[in-house]
C-alpha cells in the first residue's frame, strides 16, 4: 500500500465582534507548494470560523493523508486532543448535565473528518510572527471586512 500524502495545513479564524461578521483563512501545503482557501459569514463567532478554518482545509483532501495542522486555537486542539469533543459527542452534544457543547454542527463535521485523516494538531502562538498564521490572519480578516456594514 503506498504511503498516504504529507501535507502541512495552516488555519486561522477572525471575528469581528463576537458575534458579528467574520472570516477564515486556510493553506494547504503539499511538497512545499502552496493554496489558500478563505470565506466568510456576516454573523457568526471566532469559534466557529476557527472551526470552518480546520474543516475546509481537511475537506479539501482528496484522499486520506497524514496532515500536521497548525492553529492558534487552544480551543479546537484542546478540544480534540484531550478528548473533549468526543465525549461532548458521546453526551449528545452536552458538555455537562446543564450546559450543551458550542457548534455541535461543526464539530460533527470535523470529527467525521478526523475519521478519515491522521492529524497531529500543532498549537502556535498567535500573531506573534509566525508566517503562515500572519497570513492566515490576513486572509480571515479580509473575508471577514466583506461583512462590515
Amino acid at each position: 500500500m503506498p504511503a498516504k500524502k504529507q501535507v502541512e495545513i495552516f488555519t486561522d479564524g477572525a471575528c469581528s465582534g463576537n458575534p458579528g461578521p467574520g472570516g477564515y483563512g486556510v493553506i494547504l501545503r503539499y511538497k512545499g507548494i502552496n493554496k489558500e482557501l478563505s470565506g466568510g459569514e456576516p454573523s457568526t463567532t471566532n469559534n466557529r470560523m476557527e472551526l470552518t478554518a480546520v474543516i475546509t482545509g481537511l475537506s479539501a483532501l482528496k484522499e486520506s493523508c497524514d496532515v500536521i495542522l497548525y492553529s492558534d486555537s487552544k480551543y479546537i486542539i484542546d478540544a480534540v486532543q484531550k478528548g473533549w469533543a468526543q465525549k461532548w459527542q458521546s453526551n449528545g452534544w452536552m458538555r455537562n448535565k446543564k450546559e450543551p457543547a458550542l457548534n455541535p454542527d461543526l464539530w460533527e463535521k470535523l470529527l467525521e473528518l478526523l475519521k478519515v485523516h491522521h492529524v497531529e494538531f500543532v498549537w502556535v502562538k498567535g500573531h506573534a510572527g509566525h508566517p503562515e498564521n500572519e497570513r492566515c490572519d490576513q486572509l480571515a480578516v479580509q473575508q471577514s471586512q466583506k461583512y462590515r456594514t
